[in-house]
């Protein structure tokens, strides 16, 4: 086993991992706040640049599982630096492009390593450190994709606004060549199986596809509304258009205050942890269904939905080193998958409640969503395989 990680390579190291969770993340959702500069230059129309977004989301959802068992055996530095490597040249190409079609290539293409970059950043980041500090190793790296909900897309359209959306492109491809460069240096070499964090810590398959199930539920509730944040706040709240961008940073840095405080909650007691996050996103979003012409509650219930989206994040990715039935990079390609679907799941489940329903119905729906969300994580002990192992030893008669 390799030698742990400490002072400044391990803060070097960590804040380019947090900084890769956070280049992605923005790159994914870019196009949302560059859409009228790239549909007007591209000469597209506004449906078809979303669909630089959705497309980008669906490549991931379908890859990540399959690429990660195509890749088990890589070295883990090696493949880290590969996927930065074409996330470099795929922002690049985008930065360049003439043609809508030039430019959902090169979406495509950062898609695709990004279907295998979730999977392997967490088993990453958890190798370079003993157990105990895994969870606050695990924290700051996800910090970066909570950074750039709440300011890489907005800095990045800024940008763009300034400047040209091209530009946007080639910055982040640039932010890309640094975090190759410390990564190639600085992460040590990971052979197959070289690390404990490789494997679950207590292989546990009833409680993963629990976790699983979990995600999904849990994910689609939070995106049946968020998906529609923007209409409720000014059709059903009140607050001016001006506002929206305001409340948005404030949701975001909510979740940036819960990746931080979940990481020493799920290291005492992870599946409590899930427990109370989905329940608080529960009474959250039913109370934004019950209170949404009242401002402040409002403000409250989009602090704590925000907190415990982000915060579920953190936790998904220590429980799943835990209790993986196999290697750690495939179970969090099954979390990263059911995340992600989620996502296209919510956001598709609250297009359809928009027209009968309005626009407030989203909240009680998502709401609804992570109830069930808590009754699967609620039965999760229950559907333990360790448990079901040990009940028939348990019923031995002892011997004469």
């Amino acid at each position: 086993m390799r030698e742990r990680m400490s002072g400044f390579s391990a803060i070097a190291l960590l804040s380019a991992l947090s900084l890769s969770t956070f280049a992605y993340v923005t790159t994914e959702n870019l196009p949302i706040g560059l859409l009228p500069l790239i549909s007007r230059e591209l000469h597209s129309t506004t449906a078809a640049v979303g669909l630089l977004v959705t497309t980008y989301g669906l490549v991931v959802v379908v890859l990540s599982i399959p690429l990660t068992l195509v890749t088990q055996r890589i070295d883990r530095r090696l493949l880290i630096c590969g996927l930065m490597a074409v996330y470099v040249v795929g922002n690049a190409v985008s930065s360049f492009a003439e043609s809508y079609g030039t430019l959902m290539a090169a979406r495509i293409a950062v898609a695709v390593s990004q279907s295998l970059f979730w999977a392997v950043i967490a088993p990453a980041t958890a190798g370079l450190f003993v157990p105990a500090l895994r969870p606050r190793a695990l924290s700051i790296v996800y910090a970066g994709s909570s950074v750039a909900a709440l300011a890489g897309v907005p800095l990045g359209t800024w940008l763009g606004q300034q400047t040209s959306w091209r530009v946007t492109f080639v910055v982040l491809s640039g932010l890309g060549v640094a975090i190759l460069a410390t990564v190639a240096v600085l992460l040590p070499a990971s052979p197959p199986g070289s690390s404990d964090a490789d494997r679950g810590s207590a292989p546990d398959a009833g409680r993963y596809w629990t976790i699983v199930v979990y995600t999904a539920l849990a994910v689609i509730g939070a995106f049946t509304s968020f998906t529609y944040i923007s209409p409720f706040f000014t059709d059903v709240s009140g607050f001016g258009e001006g506002m929206v961008g305001p409340l948005l940073f404030v949701r975001g840095f909510a979740g940036l205050i819960g990746v931080f405080v979940v990481a020493s909650l799920v290291a005492r007691n992870g599946w409590l942890t899930m427990v109370g996050l989905v329940a608080a996103q529960a009474v959250a979003l039913l109370g934004q269904w019950a209170l949404g012409d009242n401002q402040i509650a409002v403000i409250v219930s989009i602090c704590v939905s925000g907190f415990a989206l982000a915060g579920v994040s953190t936790a998904l990715a220590t429980r799943a080193l835990e209790v993986a039935p196999s290697s750690s990079a495939l179970a969090n390609a099954g979390t990263s998958t059911a995340f992600n679907a989620g996502i296209t799941g919510g956001a598709f489940i609250g297009s359809l409640l928009l027209s009968p329903f309005g626009v407030r119905s989203t909240a009680l729906v998502g709401a609804l969503f992570s109830l069930l969300a808590l009754v699967a994580v609620l039965a999760e002990p229950r559907l333990s395989s360790r448990r079901a192992a040990a009940a028939p030893a348990l019923e031995e008669p002892a011997p004469r």
